[in-house]
């Protein structure tokens, strides 16, 4: 039986040699083979034609841009989100105000006794000192003002406790001997900070005079529950709202501005993730802080470029441009659609030394995908390998013919 196998090898050989030419036996695997390698992704030449002609990127017109000092200077120069450059940072210690819903409670004293606010001694106590009198406390109505006895509707919003007492004095003044007046206000519901999200325990929070920051109401809303390197916080103040990660406020005391009365604080958790594929060291969706992260710290998360498949003038970022963004570029839209956002591949050529300063500057966004094409020489590895699998075996098969005629 085994006899008769290796025979069958050799005949096989033979008939094939006999019959076509070793060299066009090779073009016709190699034709064959040339069309379904298989592969990671498209080759750079691919990439470029489609570029070039829409139709061979299945009709989706997009932007491929070299990357070069001029882009990566220009995204540098992109207006980044900030909290001091959108609202200022107008901090320090403040004045307080008594505003609509606050709650509120006025002392008087006068210095006999026996007048409106006081009662008269007990007998024989022989005290003839000032007397005080508290009135119950009292929320701020909707015209802003309150009630005083014998001084009538006092408007009260809109100024500080001491304002207020020297108008109720004022209102005393012929109905109270040498009247003195304290306000103070017992509950802050006008002057707060509402935060939520991802804090410990959403709430109002009042403000204090000294002049609260983002990061002290944060605080003592019981901090953030999540990762600060996977943190956002967004301020809404009015109409205008500005989202910067956590990071920044932490390592930039400038972030971290005084607040407003009725701001609201937003804290979400977003994880951030870049996709690297094609011939890089591994692929897979990888994380990274939300302060961001370079194109070259995205290529050594991914393993660096595979030494053996890598075309180091291959290496693409994918990525959705914000219109106005890409209009900054100075290039011309790859579409006259107008649409929020243009499909952009960044393409860097590690062959030049400069590229590692390119890759150290160009920014590397959420939901990007980094890939590094196929090299060439690799696929043409792949066309020997697949002709190997043909040759071997009756290659093998004569070799043992030939040892059992010995």
């Amino acid at each position: 039986m085994r006899e008769f196998t290796v025979q069958c090898g050799e005949r096989l050989w033979h008939a094939m040699r006999s019959c076509f030419p070793i060299p066009l036996v090779l073009f016709v695997l190699l034709a064959l083979t040339s069309c379904t390698l298989p592969s990671a992704g498209p080759s750079r030449s691919d990439i470029l034609a489609a570029a070039q002609s829409p139709a061979k990127g299945d009709g989706i017109r997009f932007a491929l841009i070299d990357l070069s000092s001029r882009v990566v200077t220009s995204m540098e120069n992109w207006r980044t989100s900030s909290l001091q450059g959108t609202f200022g940072n107008q901090g320090g210690v403040r004045t307080q105000t008594i505003g609509v819903g606050d709650v509120i409670q006025v002392s008087i004293w006068e210095v006999s006794s026996g007048g409106l606010f006081s009662s008269p001694p007990v007998s024989g106590s022989g005290s003839t000192g000032s007397r005080a009198t508290s009135i119950p406390e009292q929320v701020v109505g909707a015209d802003g003002s309150v009630t005083i006895p014998y001084a009538g509707r006092i408007a009260v919003a809109g100024r500080s406790p001491h304002q207020v007492e020297s108008l109720i004095v004022e209102r005393l003044q012929n109905k109270v001997v040498d009247p003195q007046v304290l306000v103070t206000v017992t509950k802050n519901l006008s002057s707060t900070v509402s935060v939520l999200g991802e804090v410990t325990s959403g709430a109002r929070i009042p403000l204090s005079v000294r002049g609260d920051r983002i990061l002290d109401v944060v605080a003592a809303a019981g901090g953030v529950k999540s990762p600060p390197y996977e943190t956002f916080l967004t301020l809404m103040r009015g109409q205008r709202s500005v989202r910067v990660p956590m990071q920044v406020l932490l390592t930039d005391p400038k972030e971290n501005i005084a607040v407003a009365p009725d701001d609201v604080i937003s804290v979400d958790k977003e994880r951030q993730t870049f996709t690297a594929a094609g011939a890089t060291g591994t692929n897979d969706v990888l994380p990274f802080d939300a302060i961001g992260i370079s194109l070259e710290e995205a290529i050594a998360k991914a393993g660096g470029l595979n030494d053996l498949r890598a075309d180091p003038g291959g290496v693409f970022v994918i990525r959705f441009e914000p219109t106005a963004s890409y209009d900054q570029l100075g290039y011309s839209r790859p579409s006259a659609d107008e649409a929020k956002e243009i499909p952009v591949i960044y393409r860097l050529d590690m062959r030049a030394p400069s590229a590692f300063f390119l890759a150290q500057r160009f920014p590397i966004h959420n939901k990007d995908l980094v890939f590094v094409s196929n090299a060439p020489a690799a696929e043409l590895q792949k066309v020997g390998a697949i002709i190997s699998t043909f040759l071997i075996p009756a290659g093998t098969s004569v070799g043992i013919v030939a040892v059992s005629k010995r």
